[in-house]
């Protein structure tokens, strides 16, 4: 998504969209107790709660909404970061709470069974479905813009991810946070830097607020989505 998406897409008041939106469940299987876990996760435990959420999108939403899982997945798969970068992006928006190499599963394996889970459901629907190319966005003034919101607040969500309650240590989140914005797509790395803000609560003041929201008008995003589970305090 950009400020002018060719595509004319609105979102209306969806509270996430594309992989960001998967990530935001990463709080569902960690409330369980193991043996609500046992009892409420799918066979197969957390991986098959992971990639039951890709099937759920192409099945919950109408087509753009639901091409965008795709594209970010293919923003990041098809970028040249290093493959330990998009597993730290990850981990910072899920909390550090599901590891896909605890699992054997490396970060780029990991997004394309996200995307091959994804594409099945969509194909049960429309067998002719072809997924649209990810398009990322690499406008350098958006980039420029991103980095700038992360920057007042990078000190804070680097306490806060490496030294969480629960969850893996991530001390070089932000590095890695950046590193999408400028090599893979400003858009998706602004949605996973505002991710990581949630997953951690890390509180933000009035001026990084409005910020967060000024450059989420910028790129398009439904109403609540920048807004939605920020720690602001007046």
């Amino acid at each position: 998504m950009a400020e002018n998406d060719d595509e004319g897409i609105e979102y209306e008041c969806l509270e996430d969209i594309g992989l960001t939106w998967v990530t935001s469940k990463w709080d569902i299987p960690d409330a369980l107790s193991p043996e609500d876990a046992e009892r409420y996760l799918p066979k197969g435990g957390p991986v098959a709660f992971w990639l039951g959420l890709p099937a759920s999108a192409a099945e919950e939403f109408d087509r753009s909404r639901a091409c965008q899982l795709g594209q970010d997945v293919r923003r990041l798969s098809e970028s040249t970061l290093p493959d330990e970068t998009i597993r730290t992006v990850w981990l910072g928006a899920t909390h550090g709470c599901f590891d896909p190499a605890e699992h054997g599963v490396n970060a780029r394996t990991w997004l394309r069974r996200i995307e091959d889970a994804w594409l099945a459901a969509v194909c049960r629907i429309d067998p002719a479905f072809v997924p649209p190319p990810p398009r990322p966005v690499t406008d350098e003034a958006l980039r420029q813009a991103v980095l700038e919101v992360i920057r007042p607040v990078a000190n804070d969500l680097t306490r806060a991810v490496t030294t969480p309650g629960y969850g893996s240590a991530l001390p070089g989140l932000v590095f890695s946070l950046e590193q999408v914005v400028t090599q893979a797509c400003a858009d998706l790395g602004y949605r996973l830097f505002l991710s990581a803000m949630k997953a951690y609560f890390v509180e933000i003041d009035r001026n990084s607020r409005d910020a967060f929201i000024a450059l989420g008008k910028r790129f398009g995003y439904p109403k609540f989505l920048v807004g939605n589970n920020l720690n602001y305090q007046e």
